[in-house]
């Protein structure tokens, strides 16, 4: 089914709207048919694994490719035929580029010197967002002369400068070191807070997603399975697909049973049924819990207990997480704290079931 804008254009100061876009190369279909519509002053997050069609979308919002079929909108106009040339576009992707025979500063300064500012404005407008990226000691070099993070703070500068209608970020910071990221991931959003243009940023990573704010398209198989608040479809996704894609590390699924006033999960794990799933038939369901949920035993609570055969523990910093063998399917806990356990070894955790989200058969959510 094709996705649902949130609403359609009802005025000049919208941003971009996609209507019924879809995309074929090779008689492959690279975007499904996607109605979205990404609203200015804010941050739209695209969230999906590698290949799930991210980056084409932006490509079709720049203008960079057309689409099969369908319109691209952009402030109450129909562009889906005008050039990027023609945009007042600017896209930042995860492998930087910049002018290798012009100095830092007349990077970022270049596309202000095509829009024919004066030099004392270039001047003024270059030197804060060279110092946010911290950049200022490196302005007189050249990109060879920089470190690879640099650099993509340089090409990240460059964009930010233009003061574009619409600013397309294409997994910036996946190259750039922890602290950085960190700090950038801090100052985006305040930065585009009083401009009213049109923020698309896309990640692989559900806590970048969650930490940018707004909102949260979660696309897989260049389809967008959801749209709306980034913690609204965290905590309520329609359906087992949106749960995979906004949980790292993946979400932990197995299939229950309801009867009567009970969930069974094995013939030693139940628990009562929620209140919402009361007036549901009884029969089967799949269960899904976030690895943080899903805890070693005498590490916390919850109303079930499960065990299974450890396949690989991971130890980084003050967590742990361990790979396990549930019934059968592939589960993962995330802890607080070390946990060694040998790799054949049986485990039992306890699982926070008042976390736990239902879905039918056929993969809707029932129950968040």
């Amino acid at each position: 089914m094709p996705s649902r804008p949130i609403g359609y254009l009802t005025g000049p100061d919208l941003g971009a709207f996609l209507k019924n876009i879809t995309l074929t190369v090779d008689g492959m279909v690279h975007i499904h048919d996607t109605s979205l519509e990404l609203s200015p002053g804010g941050f739209n997050v695209l969230l999906g694994t590698t290949l799930a069609g991210k980056t084409s979308l932006m490509r079709l919002m720049a203008g960079l490719i057309r689409p099969t079929s369908g319109e691209v909108w952009f402030d109450g106009r129909d562009v889906t035929g005008v050039p990027v040339q023609k945009r007042n576009v600017s896209m930042v992707y995860q492998q930087f580029i910049n002018y290798p025979n012009f100095s830092v500063f007349d990077n970022i300064a270049s596309p202000l010197r095509v829009a024919g500012l004066k030099a004392d404005a270039i001047k003024a407008r270059v030197g804060p967002i060279a110092e946010l990226l911290r950049l200022t000691p490196f302005l007189a070099r050249r990109p060879s002369e920089l470190s690879g993070g640099q650099q993509q703070r340089c090409a990240m500068a460059r964009a930010l400068v233009k003061d574009s209608d619409l600013v397309l970020f294409d997994e910036p910071l996946a190259n750039l070191d922890y602290k950085l990221r960190e700090e950038l991931r801090d100052e985006l959003p305040r930065l585009f807070a009083d401009r009213q243009c049109t923020v698309v940023y896309a990640t692989t990573e559900p806590a970048e997603a969650l930490l940018l704010g707004g909102q949260t398209a979660t696309l897989h198989q260049g389809r967008v399975t959801q749209f709306g608040p980034g913690v609204q479809v965290y905590r309520q996704p329609v359906d087992v697909t949106t749960a995979r894609v906004f949980s790292d590390p993946p979400i932990n699924t197995v299939n229950v049973t309801k009867r009567g006033d009970r969930i069974h999960l094995s013939d030693t794990a139940s628990w009562p049924v929620p209140g919402a799933l009361a007036a549901l038939t009884d029969g089967a369901y799949q269960l899904g819990i976030r690895p943080h949920h899903v805890v070693p035993l005498g590490q916390g609570a919850g109303a079930a207990m499960v065990e299974g055969r450890v396949l690989v523990t991971e130890i980084s910093g003050s967590e742990s997480t361990v790979h396990f063998d549930m019934a059968g399917q592939p589960w993962v806990s995330l802890s607080h704290g070390v946990h060694p356990f040998d790799a054949g070894a049986t485990a039992r955790f306890h699982v926070d079931v008042s976390r736990a989200l239902y879905f039918a058969p056929d993969g809707a959510l029932v129950h968040a």
